[in-house]
């Protein structure tokens, strides 16, 4: 079994402006709220071999991802992974122009368990659709709020 997720949203900021701004891991903090802070790895910009390390609170526990960028193509796509914990994720962001206007992005996140803990691929798969809206909507509202 696997975990594949796959939200899309529409956010009313032109591409380049999303993208910067979901690209840019100091702003992760702000729209992923499982996300404490974030600790830059390797040295910036964000290219292909970054890593960064995401640091989150789970279940009340301190909890360290470092995620590598396999694949960044500004404004178009972002492809990171992690490979610890007992569920190794691949993320990938993608955006394009919406057809009405703005922004269509999307976030796509796998994960191929191994051995015992497979079983929990449909838990996982649940809770990770649920995070990744929640993370997406907040984006969205965060972007959209109109400036001061």
């Amino acid at each position: 079994m696997s975990v594949d997720v796959t939200t899309e949203i529409v956010i009313n900021k032109w591409v380049p402006e999303v993208a910067a701004f979901s690209t840019n891991p100091d702003n992760v903090p702000k729209w992923r709220s499982n996300v404490k802070s974030v600790e830059w790895k390797t040295p910036r910009p964000l290219r292909a071999g970054t890593r960064i390390a995401f640091v989150k609170r789970l279940l009340g526990q301190k909890v360290i991802h470092v995620y590598e960028v396999v694949e960044f193509v500004p404004s178009e796509r972002l492809i990171m992974r992690t490979k610890n914990g007992a569920f190794p994720m691949l993320y990938a962001y993608s955006w394009s122009p919406a057809e009405l206007g703005g922004t269509r992005m999307t976030l796509r996140s796998c994960s191929f368990p191994k051995g015992a803990i497979n079983w929990l691929s449909p838990l996982v798969t649940v809770a990770v659709a649920h995070s990744n809206r929640k993370y997406l909507t907040r984006l969205k509202t965060l972007l959209e709020r109109p400036s001061v």
